[in-house]
């Protein structure tokens, strides 16, 4: 599995209608082979700032069947226009992953 990550900047002033329109733009991402999920996260301390966290099955989900699709450029136009600067996109691959499988309660 792939993890895209993406530091968003979105213009001061139009974060909550930045938010409205990515939660629409979630049908077209969400509608792509190899898609598995995403999670969009505003920072604390900026409120202009976002991560956004997508999981496809490979790289080339993301880059082929996402971003030359027709449904990208339906996203594109809901959402590009929002960021200053253009975000840089990067790709992680799993090296180690702990998580936690249950919880004791007998303390």
């Amino acid at each position: 599995m792939i993890l895209e990550v993406a530091v968003l900047y979105v213009k001061i002033g139009f974060e909550k209608q930045f938010e409205i329109d990515f939660k629409n733009a979630g049908q077209y991402i969400s509608s792509i082979v190899g898609y598995r999920c995403h999670t969009l996260k505003r920072c604390v301390e900026q409120e202009n700032k976002y991560i956004l966290l997508v999981d496809w099955e490979t790289i080339d989900n993301h880059n082929i069947d996402f971003r030359k699709s027709e449904v990208y450029v339906k996203w594109k136009k809901l959402l590009h226009h929002y960021y200053e600067p253009f975000p840089i996109v990067e790709h992680y691959e799993t090296v180690i992953e702990n998580k936690i499988t249950s919880i004791d309660n007998t303390m």
